[in-house]
């Protein structure tokens, strides 16, 4: 559990300003030493892809514009992140860039994933308190045998308002549609269980925000049993959750481009009261924006159109940015 000091916002200030709150797939976002407890040796400026602090550093600055102009140059107030090697990247991307000029905190644990890629969180110091943070694990799963992420369940306080993170990276269908179906299984089943325990504890009222790469679409069978209040998982559950992504990707947009296809597997999903209730926090369908200037995307080189402008294509450097577009939800009070 963290607690901190923090400077508070005045009312006046929070209804006036969004509260941004960020999920960015960054790629592959590796430190340039070795880990012998981790298979990072492709990104080794010995290994295949050429990995060096040069590339590094530039990797950082550009995470750092990418958080800058999606906040409208004032940072987001959280930004979570997957496919993060460790905190000393995280360190780097807050102290030696302009975002030093804010307060940040971090949240931040090694993860079983045998790449070292972790998911993780910063935060900025005057919007937010951090109330509590862990990550949570499948009980089903033996943790001898969990070769993936973990999920970060965050809980923090705005003014007199209480929001519940819960930032995910599932495990990659890498292989076909079934690898790593039972263990996606088991984690939203997870999910689902603590969400539930939660919304119980605030009586059906608890402002909650799921958010990650699920490496799948809003329509996968995995997610629906997540969400629909009448699947086996949420039966009996008086939460309700609603995917603010649902209808963008129905409609083709996307943050990841595969095959010359746009798909929707980073998603933001909320609790229904945080999207009814009649006071404090709230959001709505139009509050949730996938972030895609144009110095984020590249004309794709074998399909028509745009591609997100990533670092590497296929085994080529290419300095871009990630091949992953951020999303984004702004809450409001009222």
């Amino acid at each position: 559990m963290f607690i901190l000091l923090f400077r508070g916002y005045s009312q006046d200030e929070y209804i006036s300003q969004p509260v941004k709150l960020m999920f960015y797939n960054v790629e592959n976002l590796f430190d340039c030493s070795d880990d012998p407890l981790k298979d990072d040796e492709a990104f080794l400026p010995e290994g295949v892809m050429r990995w060096n602090y040069k590339r590094y550093s530039k990797k950082i600055n550009s995470v750092y514009k990418v958080i800058v102009a999606a906040g409208e140059w004032s940072p987001p107030a959280a930004v979570a992140f997957c496919e993060i090697e460790n905190k000393k990247i995280l360190e780097d991307l807050i102290f030696r860039t302009y975002l030093s000029k804010y307060e940040w905190g971090i949240i931040h644990e090694d993860s079983p994933d045998e790449r070292g890629i972790d998911v993780c969180l910063i935060f900025r110091k005057d919007l937010l308190k951090v109330i509590e943070a862990e990550y949570w694990f499948p009980s089903s799963i033996e943790k001898k045998i969990f070769f993936s992420r973990g999920v970060l369940y965050a809980k923090f306080a705005i003014l007199n308002d209480t929001i519940h993170t819960i930032v995910n990276h599932w495990p990659s269908r890498r292989g076909g549609v079934l690898a790593g179906e039972g263990m996606r299984i088991a984690i939203s089943e997870m999910i689902r269980a603590n969400a539930d325990s939660i919304s119980d504890l605030y009586s059906g009222k608890a402002k909650i925000i799921l958010m990650g790469d699920f490496n799948c679409t809003p329509d996968d069978p995995v997610v629906q049993k997540m969400i629909n209040p009448g699947g086996s998982v949420s039966s009996g559950s008086s939460l309700s959750l609603v995917n603010l992504t649902d209808e963008l990707a129905a409609n083709g947009s996307g943050t990841y481009r595969y095959n010359g296809i746009w798909e929707m597997i980073d998603q933001i999903i909320v609790s229904g009261w945080l999207l009814n209730c009649r006071n404090g926090l709230y959001t709505d369908k139009t509050m949730f924006s996938i972030f895609k200037p144009d110095f984020l995307l590249k004309g794709d080189p074998t399909y028509p159109g745009v591609t997100p402008y990533s670092t590497y294509r296929g085994y080529r450097y290419q300095g871009g940015f990630s091949d992953h577009l951020p999303v984004i939800v702004d809450l409001r009070f009222r």
